[in-house]
């Protein structure tokens, strides 16, 4: 790289530099919210002592910031310790997720899929193709990132393309546009428990169904794949064209479908194809026992059991491929795919217990609510809502993106503030929840401290030993700008025209 491109690139260098330095400075997540449960601990003392009280916003009644040194305090941590764990909504509903997932998964689904509709791309299509599969590719959770942007790497080699725009592609589709998908999945039933939590701390009877942003992220999978196709147009002209060093070999990577993936695909596509039959039957009737009262559809049984419905299909599909590819042979290969896919949570099952006490101790003293009256009256005040607001929110999410990179985690600290102080300025909690997912995603693709970040580089310096940060970044950023200023268009419209997120689920209170 010349000294010329790399004084260009110093700012965002610099900048990224400054980033990784401050972020490696953050404790690991488990510390961090048992450093902020402890913090909850003191300051609830503090503020109760000090008589910190507002009004209810449904009730007009004055609620207090209660201590948790108190004898009640002391004895609600140690009673209910178990309770607030495994009663914490999203727990049951991604490990369930991830039970069906994992099985498609290990038995190798999710790597065929992805290499079959990519490969099978006509060439004019092919670029269209990587980023739907990417963006789409949080349905096999992280793996996406992992076989993405080497198998677009390899297809723009063969190509005669510029491998490192490839790599980039693939990388930015399925980080910066990982919350988008045409289908309901992990993360969707991962945020709406915690969203739940959050808006119970005004109304405790609310529900967040893990479809409430499904009409919005259908429609964002469309949009981000057109502007990350358009977006590649500029990062490869500006890339130019690969030039390998003298001696540059590479080992080909394996695309192929192979016979027995093939037989395998088809044997899950038919399965897909009976499963919905039954699926549609089942609902058919105005009677069905899955519909409401009335005979709709929203709300009704069948949305708050769509998590088991999408289980059960994923269970399916990925018998069926397994058996026909051989990776499942008796019941036991069934519980020891799962177990291998359950061994990946194990890091989110520790997390996760922790978070559920802060987020239990942050609503048990009333700081949540407290906090989001105060916030939402401020707001309110000063005539800050709207548009102004939710580019704010989405903003200041992008940035702690940048320290964070679990997303989880980020809407667990985030969530018990921004879902009552929405729901204060009568915007409903799944709004809350899709502002902050646009701003958890946009930025994934060009943070140092994603735990990707190194694979990436390691993928890019197959082809270019010498390639750094810059390298990465040059090709990386545009799209992160991109489908941060595509996502805020599509936010807005969908305001302005008060369109509904998923089913049963509006804008507004």
């Amino acid at each position: 790289m010349s000294d010329a491109k790399s004084a260009k690139k110093s700012p965002v260098v610099a900048f990224l530099n400054w980033v990784e330095r401050v972020g490696n400075k953050l404790p690991h997540p488990f510390m961090m919210f048992l450093y902020l449960a402890v913090g909850v601990i003191i300051l609830s003392a503090i503020l109760a002592a000090l008589g910190v009280a507002v009004k209810h916003p449904s009730t007009d009644k004055v609620v207090a910031i209660k201590s948790l040194v108190s004898k009640d305090g002391i004895l609600y941590m140690f009673k209910d310790i178990i309770k607030n764990f495994t009663g914490f909504a999203p727990l049951g509903l991604v490990l369930t997720m991830m039970l069906g997932i994992g099985l498609a998964e290990q038995v190798g689904l999710m790597n065929a899929v992805m290499k079959r509709f990519i490969m099978g791309a006509p060439k004019q299509l092919l670029v269209w193709m990587i980023f739907f599969i990417g963006v789409c590719g949080n349905i096999a959770s992280d793996a996406s990132v992992i076989i993405i942007p080497p198998l677009a790497g390899a297809i723009f080699y063969a190509a005669k393309r510029n491998p490192l725009v490839g790599i980039a592609i693939g990388y930015s589709a399925a980080l910066a546009g990982f919350t988008a998908n045409i289908l309901i999945v992990g993360t969707d039933a991962l945020l709406a428990g915690i969203s739940q939590e959050a808006a119970r701390i005004i109304d405790p009877a609310a529900t967040v169904s893990p479809a409430v942003n499904y009409f919005f992220m259908i429609v964002s999978t469309f949009i981000m794949t057109a502007i990350g196709v358009w977006t590649t147009t500029f990062v490869e002209k500006k890339a130019g064209p690969f030039k390998p060093k003298a001696g540059f070999a590479i080992q080909e990577l394996s695309m192929e479908v192979s016979d027995a993936e093939k037989k395998g695909l088809r044997a899950a596509g038919i399965a897909t194809l009976v499963y919905f039959a039954i699926v549609i039957a089942a609902l058919w009737s105005k009677t069905s026992i899955f519909r409401n009262a009335d005979g709709g559809l929203v709300p009704s049984p069948f949305l708050s059991s769509i998590i088991t419905f999408i289980f059960l299909w994923f269970i399916i599909v990925g018998l069926a491929y397994g058996r026909t590819v051989g990776a499942i042979k008796n019941g036991g290969d069934v519980a020891k795919h799962m177990t291998a896919a359950m061994k990946d949570m194990a890091g989110y099952i520790v997390l996760v217990f922790v978070i559920a006490q802060f987020i239990s101790y942050f609503n048990w003293t009333n700081m949540g609510l407290v906090l989001a009256v105060t916030l939402g009256n401020i707001l309110k005040a000063w005539n800050f809502t709207g548009i102004p607001l939710v580019i704010a929110v989405i903003l200041f999410t992008t940035f702690v993106n940048l320290f964070i990179g679990s997303g989880s985690a980020k809407w667990a600290l985030l969530a018990p503030v921004f879902v009552p102080m929405f729901m204060m300025l009568d915007y409903s909690p799944a709004f809350a929840q899709t502002v902050y997912r646009i701003g958890d995603s946009m930025t994934n693709n060009i943070t140092p401290l994603m735990p990707y970040f190194p694979v990436l580089l390691g993928f890019i310096r197959r082809y270019d030993e010498d390639a750094g940060i810059g390298t990465v970044m040059s090709m990386t950023l545009p799209f992160s700008i991109t489908f941060g200023i595509g996502w805020i268009i599509q936010i807005i419209v969908w305001m302005l025209l008060d369109l509904p997120l998923g089913p049963g689920a509006t804008i507004f209170m």
